[in-house]
């Protein structure tokens, strides 16, 4: 029952998820795990989950034992688990445009050549890849997208590069009879969420907003390379949709603001968030909520990526190709069809269960 993965990009959201998997592995199917929707996802726990590849293209890392790479700068997320050797080197990988303006002084490359990307995913069997690359990495996502079709692996793309929400690479997954999750993975509980949580309430309760805003900043890598501001597109695209599409009526562009701020190098793996709705009640009378969300940024999604994995393998037991609805809808933030949480949770819980497709 072991679902074997490979994953790309070894920063902070793959030391995380692969510490999370250590951390639980003696875990019962009566255990309640914090970030899972089930200890046991269909036939899989987390403890069936295996990393046998992966790549990147930091020198410190390339080369080494994944668990001694988890470890190396600039990853800097918080340790939870002393990890054991695991005898899966890190393959050098392929740029493109996966380091940005601020990144050239944080990331050490050489000359070593890349390996041939889906050859690896073949001889070492993986079934899903998953994207952890840095925001702005879209023509990277698309050259690993590419090499996950070739390899015959599903594909979970926890970035905000537009591949599960794009019609014409749906489309290519469909047509492999391989399933994708995507796009942008939403973190547990994490500034989007709860933004769109807040937005919501607002709708059910009749409310009526006028105007709001989320600022995000933190100290890992992540945000350093976000100061590039052009690498931003995608991802303010699709956080701003995430909660657009929890309006009653869309906001007009200038009255809704949701993107990194800046980059705080002391604060390390820690993110913090400030959100803002603006709005009228009854009688026109004004509102504000305010809050604050202060996190361990890539522990936040590691729960939210176990569920997409064992849910991957799930459409992969059933030959399910194309981009998972349900799966998407409640793990991503840009979807290829938003929903809400309740409705994507309830309708996840029918896939699950064999009730409808995707």
């Amino acid at each position: 029952m072991t679902i074997k993965i490979g994953i790309v990009g070894v920063g902070n959201c793959a030391s995380n998820l692969i510490q999370g998997l250590f951390y639980y592995k003696n875990v019962k199917s009566k255990d309640i795990i914090p970030g899972l929707m089930h200890p046991v996802l269909g036939n899989y726990k987390i403890s069936d989950i295996k990393v046998i590849s992966a790549f990147d293209v930091d020198s410190r890392k390339v080369g080494k034992d994944i668990s001694e790479a988890i470890m190396q700068e600039p990853n800097n997320t918080v340790k939870i688990i002393n990890i054991p050797k695991l005898n899966v080197p890190v393959f050098k990988g392929h740029i493109f445009d996966g380091i940005g303006e601020y990144m050239k002084e944080v990331i050490k490359t050489d000359k070593m050549k890349p390996v041939n990307i889906a050859k690896e995913l073949q001889d070492s069997g993986t079934e899903i890849l998953i994207n952890f690359l840095p925001v702005g990495s879209e023509k990277a996502t698309r050259f690993y997208a590419k090499e996950a079709l070739k390899a015959e692996c599903a594909f979970l793309n926890g970035m905000p590069a537009f591949i599960a929400s794009d019609n014409k690479w749906s489309k290519k997954f469909e047509r492999a009879k391989l399933p994708i999750i995507g796009d942008d993975s939403k973190s547990q509980v994490g500034a989007t969420i709860l933004h769109r949580v807040l937005t919501k309430l607002c709708m059910n309760r009749g409310a009526v907003i006028d105007k709001t805003y989320q600022l995000n900043f933190g100290g890992n890598s992540d945000f350093l390379n976000m100061l590039e501001r052009k690498r931003l597109k995608s991802k303010k695209i699709s956080k701003t949709e995430s909660v657009q599409s929890q309006m009653i009526k869309r906001l007009h562009d200038e009255k809704i603001h949701i993107g990194p701020s800046d980059f705080v190098p002391w604060l390390k793996s820690r993110k913090i968030a400030y959100i803002r709705i603006e709005g009228r009640l009854f009688g026109d009378v004004p509102f504000n909520i305010e809050t604050r969300l202060d996190v361990e940024d890539k522990a936040n999604s590691s729960g939210v990526v176990v569920d997409s994995i064992r849910c991957l393998k799930i459409a992969l037991d059933r030959e399910i190709g194309g981009p998972l609805i349900s799966a998407s809808a409640y793990f991503c933030k840009h979807p290829p069809v938003q929903m809400s949480d309740d409705e994507a949770r309830r309708k996840l819980e029918m896939f699950i269960e064999g009730k409808i497709e995707r």
